[in-house]
């Protein structure tokens, strides 16, 4: 079973993937951390109650007015069938500008209250289990130190 470690100056936000219900998203969410694509970039979408974003590599410069709107350079496909596809607080979701539009950038909900609709809409690909806390601590312009992935 494969973890992430999210590790921010708020703190660190561990990571249970949904291997089985989303397993194309979660192998290129690994990927591209391993290869340190998100160490550095920010968190340039934080709405209380709702959800902080990141991803997007264009964050690592905060003026640059494409921030929000990057991405690796290829589009992954959704994977919206599996038992877990449910917006939940801690809950790890794809981010896409459509179906099929994903690629880097993901959020992470704060709540169930108002990510409902987000249901089978958005890849749900992995939960935190620990700092749960460190989600409502997040403020827009936080940095991703590093992502760490843990083979077990």
């Amino acid at each position: 079973m494969r973890t992430a470690e999210i590790h921010t100056a708020r703190g660190t936000m561990k990571v249970n993937f949904f291997e089985e219900d989303a397993p194309g998203t979660v192998e290129n969410f690994i990927t591209l951390a391993k290869k340190g694509f998100y160490d550095g970039l920010v968190f340039h979408r934080v709405i209380p109650n709702f959800v902080i974003q990141g991803g997007c590599p264009f964050s690592k410069d905060p003026g640059d007015p494409r921030v929000g709107t990057g991405g690796p350079g290829y589009k992954i496909k959704c994977e919206l069938d599996g038992e877990n596809q449910y917006h939940d607080k801690g809950v790890l979701s794809m981010a896409h500008a459509g179906k099929d539009t994903g690629g880097s950038q993901f959020f992470i909900c704060n709540s169930r209250t108002n990510t409902k609709h987000l249901d089978r809409q958005h890849t749900c690909f992995g939960k935190v289990f620990e700092g749960t806390e460190v989600i409502d601590q997040v403020r827009q312009g936080d940095k991703i130190e590093k992502i760490i992935i843990n083979e077990e």
